[in-house]
């Protein structure tokens, strides 16, 4: 299959569900699995809290916490390629619920152990090893299941993009509050009852089955398993907008992203303060808010074109940081940044899960996920030795500077900029 061919097969099918169902995004389903990514995102985002506060009471260093969430992410980015094969051959909804479930046990497992103060860095380690590899079975399902719960595919995209970041605002200040009030042990335990609260939500959801004729692959054996995964390798490569932004994406993850998360939390904390850092995370966080906002509003022909020129917006956190700007300024740069980023972010989604046939989707978007995630420790890792060669605040301005550069090299790609939203026949 060509990508003009898989292109207009999902423009049909796109147009199809748009003429069937109009712009309908609220439905029973989909609010359960709405909930289930909010719920599931809050207890995510309160875990950095529970391991860091939890490993240092015990005695352990900032390095023990950096590789306890470096196992976690090691096992979800090197086997979540995997995990799109095998959520292309059996139940997405059932995987998902056993991922649920998996991460529901160890999570209990971790808090008993800090409620015990039994901890080991090496058992922690290898909870989280447990976690990622959950993930990676997880994760690929998610693109899959948004299509076939909402006709209005960007909407659902906004919604759900709304719900996860306000859960990522929520996160750290509920697990800060149960920490101060209670335990690390207890920031487990409520971890482990959002996914409790996920797993019931996706055991309760009706999925609607796959369009006639886009069945899961049903071979057996290595063979078969090897066969999938190459076929998806080819479905990505034949699509030059697809693996085009990936690797520009991946430029963005090594001079952009990787070395801003880092640099703009000990330049704020060191030269300001804790409070203020809190203040700018927050900015950003709302930023990501307005996004998704916007994300439900606005409609592009060009959904990657429009998306590539909100990343522009981005420019403004480590411009503001590195240039020394007061704490408001930082603040709005955030705030624009996250904008920019959640809006680009709910195009990019939305265009894989409309213009990718859906029974290569799950496959896609793991390869998707990996690539975007597969350059941000190498990001991470280099900011600080070339913050200890040129300065924090160069590495920041030069940080912005690609990132003007990164989206207008998206727009320089024509598959990128000219692509044409799926169900722009039945608008």
């Amino acid at each position: 299959m060509t990508g003009t061919d898989s292109r207009h097969d999902v423009g049909t099918r796109g147009a199809g569900r748009a003429e069937a169902g109009g712009r309908a995004v609220w439905s029973r389903d989909f609010a359960l699995f709405f909930v289930a990514r909010a719920v599931a995102r809050l207890g995510d985002t309160m875990l950095p809290v529970a391991l860091a506060a939890g490993l240092l009471e015990h005695g352990y260093g900032a390095g023990a916490v950096g590789l306890a969430m470096a196992s976690t992410a090691a096992a979800f980015a090197g086997l979540v390629v995997f995990g799109g094969v095998i959520a292309d051959r059996f139940s997405t909804r059932r995987l998902m619920i056993g991922a649920d479930l998996v991460r529901l046990v160890t999570q209990s497992l971790a808090a008993g152990l800090f409620f015990a103060g039994h901890v080991v860095l090496w058992q922690i380690c290898a909870i989280g090893f447990v976690n990622g590899v959950a993930g990676a079975v997880f994760q690929p399902g998610v693109a899959s299941t948004v299509p076939r719960l909402a006709a209005d595919i960007q909407g659902a995209n906004g919604a759900i993009r709304i719900a996860e970041s306000a859960a990522q605002l929520a996160g750290p200040a509920v697990a800060g509050l149960l920490v101060g009030f209670a335990s690390p042990g207890s920031v487990f335990a409520a971890h482990a009852a959002t996914y409790a609260t996920s797993a019931l939500c996706l055991l309760l959801l009706r999925l609607p089955p796959l369009p006639e004729g886009s069945g899961a692959a049903t071979g057996r054996g290595m063979r078969a398993f090897r066969a999938d995964l190459v076929q998806g390798w080819r479905e990505f490569r034949s699509r030059t907008w697809l693996w085009a932004v990936i690797a520009v994406w991946c430029l963005y993850m090594i001079a952009v992203w990787g070395p801003t998360v880092p640099l703009v939390a000990t330049e704020v904390v060191q030269q300001h303060s804790p409070r203020a850092y809190g203040l700018v995370n927050s900015a950003l966080g709302a930023g990501t808010v307005v996004g998704g906002l916007l994300a439900l509003r606005l409609r592009p022909r060009r959904m990657l074109r429009a998306g590539a020129i909100s990343l522009f917006a981005f420019f403004g956190l480590p411009a503001a940081v590195g240039a020394g700007l007061g704490v408001p300024a930082m603040a709005m740069g955030a705030a624009v940044a996250g904008a920019g980023m959640s809006f680009w972010g709910v195009m990019w989604a939305t265009s894989v899960q409309t213009q990718v046939p859906p029974d290569v989707l799950n496959r896609i978007h793991a390869y998707d996920v990996a690539g975007s995630l597969a350059m941000m420790p190498v990001g991470q890792a280099l900011a600080g030795p070339a913050a200890d060669a040129v300065g924090a605040g160069h590495v920041l301005l030069i940080a912005a500077a690609t990132s003007l550069a990164v989206a207008a090299a998206l727009l320089a790609v024509p598959a990128i900029r000219d692509l044409v939203r799926a169900d722009a026949s039945a608008r």
